[in-house]
């Protein structure tokens, strides 16, 4: 009688496989960790690169708008100031007839309230008058309409008569004033002190020299 072969006798005189010894499977269980701490931190920076690209695409846009905000506000006060520039500039023409019939004392009664009332609310929206005797030329501020000579108590070209008051809004010129100027003398000499400086002769001096040419 025939003995069967058992199920873990070698086939063929080969050796039966063992598998793996413990040794191989813990270097193969650290080189899969390796891997997979190598993976997670390539993942890790390409998030952290991702995340700085959009911080940075956000401050962008944060500051466009920021900007585009300035802007809008920027242009609607300058609407505002050329609205108020052209509603006002030609009440400047019935501030001058008040300035003239205060000037004849003809603004009274019911006339000064009202024209009171008017600089009061003209003032309350920023226009504001300017232009004084003595004060210095200034083509931005002033149109020269007449020029009166030299003065010797000016160092420079200075207003002299105010003809129309100026007036502006802020930095804005609504209207120049209109003025006549002086300039300083010429060379900075003052004929004043150059007249003090010639001596009158001496009376006497000047009979004894006559006296002396008659007897010659």
């Amino acid at each position: 009688m025939t003995e069967a072969p058992r199920p873990d006798a070698p086939v063929g005189g080969e050796e039966p496989f063992a598998g793996p010894s413990p040794t191989d499977e813990a270097a193969l269980g650290d080189e899969t960790v390796a891997d997979v701490a190598a993976a997670g931190s390539g993942r890790i920076d390409e998030l952290e690169a991702q995340l700085a690209d959009r911080t940075a695409d956000l401050q962008r846009l944060q500051a466009e708008y920021v900007n585009y905000k300035r802007r809008v506000e920027r242009d609607r006060e300058l609407v505002k100031q050329n609205a108020t520039f052209a509603a006002l500039a030609p009440i400047t023409e019935v501030i001058d007839t008040i300035d003239r019939a205060r000037e004849h004392g003809e603004v009274e009664g019911g006339f000064k309230a009202v024209a009171d009332q008017l600089e009061r609310i003209l003032a309350s929206v920023g226009l504001e008058k300017f232009g004084t005797p003595g004060d210095p030329f200034d083509p931005t501020l002033h149109e020269a309409l007449s020029h009166l000579g030299e003065d010797p108590d000016v160092t420079v070209t200075t207003c002299k008569v105010i003809a129309k008051a100026g007036y502006r809004i802020g930095d804005r010129v609504v209207r120049a004033a209109q003025v006549l100027v002086v300039d300083p003398v010429a060379g900075g000499a003052d004929p004043h002190h150059a007249s003090s400086d010639v001596q009158p002769e001496d009376p006497e001096t000047v009979d004894t020299d006559t006296s002396n040419e008659d007897q010659q």
